[in-house]
């Protein structure tokens, strides 16, 4: 078994050393042995990172990701779970779809001033709702 130094494996996958240290000490990765003070690691932990990586971008937090995996740093994703955040995804899809389009039209509207464009207004009024909601 090749083992990868915690130097290389930063290289290799883009993540700072720093961050592999903040992953092994909450469970995520693990390290199978040490060349003096430097951490080895065996291949499969690759793997493991491009899934972080894939559940932090669809926006699990790391205690989620962390369940998704067994002891032996398996994936055991929930088609449940998966299918929650698919459609949450979508709805924010939706949102930032609608959210171009009214930029869009901001920016070509024929309107005097932002100000006076009708669409604007509301896009204004959809904010000051969100960012209301967000406070509370």
């Amino acid at each position: 078994m090749k083992l990868l130094d915690i130097g290389v494996l930063s290289k290799q996958c883009g993540v700072p050393p720093s961050t592999l240290r903040y992953y092994e000490e909450i469970g995520l990765i693990q390290s199978v042995a040490r060349n003096g003070l430097r951490r080895q690691f065996d291949s499969p932990v690759v793997t493991q990172l491009a899934l972080i990586s894939l559940g932090k971008m669809a926006g699990f937090s790391l205690e989620e990701i962390k369940g998704m995996f067994a002891k032996d740093g398996t994936p055991q994703l929930p088609p449940a779970e998966l299918h929650l955040r698919a459609d949450a995804l979508d709805e924010q899809i939706r949102g930032l779809t609608r959210l171009r389009d009214a930029l869009r039209h901001v920016a070509d509207c024929p309107a005097e001033t932002h100000m006076d464009c009708p669409k604007f207004k509301r896009l204004i009024q959809f904010a000051s709702r969100s960012t209301q909601s967000a406070m509370r």
